[in-house]
Parts: C-alpha cells; structure tokens; sequence
C-alpha cells in the first residue's frame, strides 16, 4: 500500500510483526492493527482491565465537555446514544487491537465532568459499536474474532447473544434508522458484509464483491434496505438488500478507504475518508467527479461524519492525532482543528439530541466530548 511514512517513530515501531505477516513489520501505521497476533488472543496471559469506576479529567481545547481515561484500552469507536442525551458507548481494544481482550464501555456525562457507567469485557478487541434503534438498553459490538455481540447494558453480565459468521475481523456494525426495519449491517476483513435480523441471531444475507478489506458500514438514513460500504479496494459500494448483487460501484480514491457516511438532508450525497489524507464528496446520481474534495489532513482519513443539525457540515478524524471540521459549501471549507489527542484518532460521532457536541475517542486511551467553537458558533 502507498503512502506516507509513519507519524512519528515509536508510533509505526511499536507495532512489530505478526504471524499473519510471516515476521515482516507493518508498513504504515494505519496498516498496523491489520497485522494481528493470531496466537496472543485474550485468555489467562492477557486479563481484561479493570476499569473501575472512571473519573473525568479537565479539557482544555474546546468547550462544554469533559475527558475520561480507559486505562490500558484504545478507542477504536464511539456513538451517542439516540435516546440518552450526554450517553456515549465506546469500543475499544487492549494493545491497540494486535492482540488481547476488548471492552465496551458506557459514559455519561453529567454536571461534573462524564463518568463510566458500565463496561463490559470481550475475549478479543472490539472495533466498532452501534446502538440498538428500538431498545434504549441494547447495542451491538463487532469484535476481532469475527463475531458481533448484543449487549443489554441494564443486565449485568452479557453478551446476550452471539452472531459468529464472518471469517476475519469484524470491522464495522451499523444499526438501520429507517422506520419499519429492524436490520443491521456488518462488514468485515473477509471482504463480506453481512445483513442480519437481531432477533433471529443469524444473518439474512451475504454481500460478495469487495476485493479487499472492508473498513465501513453505514445505512443510507432515508431509503430502506439500502446500505453503503467501504473497502481497501479503493471503491465505495451501494447496496439494496432486496436485490442480488451490488447497486453501484464507486472508485472513488486511488487508496484504501477507511470510512464512509451519508448526509442526513440529501440521499443521495456520501463522503469518504480514506489514506490519502482526503475526504470526498459523492453525489449517486452522478458519480464521474466528486462534488467536493477536502484536504487538510496530513495521515489516513479514520473515520467521517455529516452533521444531523447543518445539511453542510461534516467531522472527520485521522491518524494525524486531529478532528477536523468543515463546510463544503464554503470557498475555504476547514472551519477548525481540534488537537487534543496524542495518539491515532479513530472514533468520532456528532450527538443527535446537543446541536454541536462531538465525542471521540483515540489510541491514547482517551474519550472526549465537547463542543468545537466554529459548531458553538453555528447554533
């Protein structure tokens, strides 16, 4: 894979060979969670951390918030909650998702800064996290041993059930928001997602021909049963489950994408952040040239997200440490930098009940919600 040379040295060197690579370092830091310890999964050698009971540090970047440390877990994904006002779920992974236990932990934010509600240990990292859409108590975790956990965070111990399907990593889990369905989409390091019935405990359907990884899996807000996804095959796929085979294929970078998402006024416009540092806009009915193009990262694109308050607005977060946040419709389109992190930046999420609060998560082993002044300033 092409691309820049690692942010800083102890950040690429820390991340030493695997026997999935046959003894060979990662190449890129944003590579580095690919090459996983098969033979170091979670078990007696490697005990999930005891959290306790968190407590909220200062933050001095932006306003309206506070910080928590999960000690010993890196964030790999966060999402508020769409019932809970100031709840935040967050996956994360012992030892930056290469080998170890992972844990879902639940926030709140309150009057003194945000506290750990409860956590929930996983025999392996957890990547990605989404909350369920008709049970304030439930959501649902994909994890590195390929299987997605359903959680209820009201009972003490779980998961309630487990979905074991996918062949590889399972990067990426969305809960459908359209009414009349209850789906969710998953998408793996196989190089399939995978549509299931919560209920049911099985998948609905496999979805076949990404050649690479797949990153990112995200339902399309206003039609149902259609889904988008991103891949290291440099395309940005739509799909409709009640049809054989994929809808549209996008090329939409000349590198792996690593995240995709879709505006909440418009169904038919999707960005993508990918390793070339850039973020992209794509309209579906007219996909030769993106509508938009943002550049101001200096590291892999994580992860991307449209506001659900402005029609142009969107976050992005990246492996240069940053979360950045922009208009597309203006002339210079960054409105700020967010640089509050010391580590890879990989969760992010825009709260749907607080017009302008963000949380995001990052390697460093840090949670952060707050609001950025230039969406203090569009309220």
């Amino acid at each position: 894979m092409e691309g820049p040379p690692p942010v800083k040295p102890d950040v690429s060197t820390r991340h030493t060979a695997s026997a999935k690579d046959g003894g060979t370092a990662a190449a890129s830091p944003w590579q580095a969670v690919r090459f996983r310890r098969g033979s170091a999964r979670c078990g007696a050698a490697v005990p999930p951390p005891n959290l306790g009971r968190g407590r909220a540090g200062a933050m001095g970047t932006a306003g309206g918030g506070g910080a928590l440390r999960l000690p010993g877990l890196h964030g790999y994904a966060v999402e508020f909650s769409p019932y809970w006002p100031g709840r935040v779920a967050c996956a994360a992974a012992q030892y930056y998702g290469i080998a170890g236990c992972g844990t879902l932990a639940v926030l709140e934010q309150n009057e003194t800064g945000i506290v750990l509600l409860r956590s929930f240990d996983w025999n392996d990292g957890l990547f990605d996290v989404t909350w369920s859409e008709n049970n304030e108590h439930v959501l649902i975790t994909s994890s590195g041993d390929g299987s997605l956990q359903i959680w209820d965070i009201a009972k003490p111990k779980g998961p309630l059930q487990v979905c074991k399907e996918h062949t590889q990593e399972a990067y990426s889990v969305d809960w459908s928001q359209t009414r009349g369905e209850q789906l969710v989409v998953s998408g793996s390091w196989d190089q399939t997602a995978k549509l299931w019935d919560p209920a049911a405990g099985k998948s609905l359907c496999t979805f076949k021909g990404h050649e690479g990884v797949i990153y990112s899996t995200i339902w399309s807000p206003h039609i149902p049963g259609c889904f988008a996804s991103a891949s290291g095959d440099q395309t940005l796929r739509i799909w409709d489950v009640k049809a054989p085979g994929v809808r549209l294929v996008i090329p939409a970078h000349q590198a792996e994408i690593l995240s995709c998402d879709w505006c909440k006024y418009d169904e038919n416009l999707l960005v993508t952040g990918a390793v070339d540092c850039s973020l992209k806009g794509w309209d579906l009915r007219n996909v030769r040239q993106p509508v938009f193009i943002l550049l101001g990262h200096t590291y892999a694109v994580r992860r991307v997200k449209f506001s659900p308050f402005h029609a142009t607005l969107l976050a992005s977060c990246s492996y240069d440490f940053t979360v950045r946040f922009w208009d597309f419709s203006k002339p210079n389109p960054l409105l700020e930098t967010v640089e509050h992190h010391t580590e890879f930046t990989c969760g992010l999420d825009l709260s749907l009940h607080k017009c302008g609060q963000v949380v995001d998560c990052a390697w460093d082993e840090l949670v952060k919600i707050y609001t950025p002044s230039c969406l203090a300033a569009a309220v």
